[in-house]
């Protein structure tokens, strides 16, 4: 029996929006939105990645009922990396697609978190305003298909919940506790698996620990951070060679 994949949005949901489900045929793949996204943007409370961590347990509980294989993209690899070492019984392995691990990977939220929430709120206005903008920065060139899901992405949070999130990154993953429960999920055996893009790969900072006791470490051919945005056959394909 196939073993489903739980799939984690980063800092900007959501992650169905290539249709994975559809390029993962004969996988029950489920792709939860997050506390603050989406069906949860108007979830009261404090975000933190421990939060998300036990709401993506809640879920795998209420909806998968059986262990399963987890992907976790950006910040959703940190959360994956934590879900896995406080609820083992509920992972088979873990996919980290250019994963947090430590504050290097927090670029973009180290710039976001400490900003006036009224000038984050208005910058990231202009960013749903300008979607071609927004790829042409991560060296992403538009074209009708890339456009719609830009526009699905950037509308699918409000500015307070990336900021939140941001802050939580930065915060949580500054922890030397963060990492060591990252290591504890590599001591206790889970499997996982590292998948980056080729423009991006060398600003992912994993740890050489983490990087030789991976199952394997794969590089996306001419892609970046946002891989699935920009070949998404070519993504889920290198996700079934890992799993299946």
């Amino acid at each position: 029996m196939t073993i489903p994949l739980v799939m984690i949005h980063g800092l900007l949901g959501p992650i169905d929006f290539f249709a994975p489900a559809a390029c993962l045929d004969n996988i029950p793949v489920h792709t939860p939105d997050l506390l603050g996204y989406r069906r949860y943007r108007d979830a009261t409370g404090q975000l933190t990645l421990a939060a998300q961590a036990a709401h993506v347990a809640q879920y795998i509980k209420m909806h998968v009922d059986e262990p399963c294989h987890v992907l976790g993209h950006s910040v959703g690899g940190a959360i994956a990396m934590l879900l896995a070492h406080r609820e083992p019984t509920l992972v088979k392995g873990v996919i980290s697609v250019e994963g947090n691990f430590t504050l290097n990977d927090a670029f973009w939220c180290r710039r976001i978190a400490p900003l006036d929430a009224g000038v984050w709120a208005a910058e990231y206005a202009r960013m749903q305003h300008a979607p071609a903008v927004w790829l042409g920065e991560s060296a992403i060139v538009p074209n009708e298909e890339r456009l719609a899901w830009a526009k699905t992405i950037l509308g699918n949070q409000p500015a307070a919940t990336v900021q939140a999130m941001a802050q939580a990154v930065v915060k949580e993953t500054a922890e030397p506790a963060f990492l060591a429960e990252v290591r504890g999920l590599f001591d206790n055996k889970i499997p996982v698996w590292l998948l980056a893009g080729e423009r991006s790969a060398a600003g992912w900072d994993v740890p050489d620990w983490a990087r030789q006791a991976a199952r394997a470490y794969v590089v996306l051919p001419k892609t970046g951070h946002m891989m699935m945005l920009e070949k998404p056959k070519e993504f889920c394909d290198a996700v079934r060679s890992m799993l299946y």
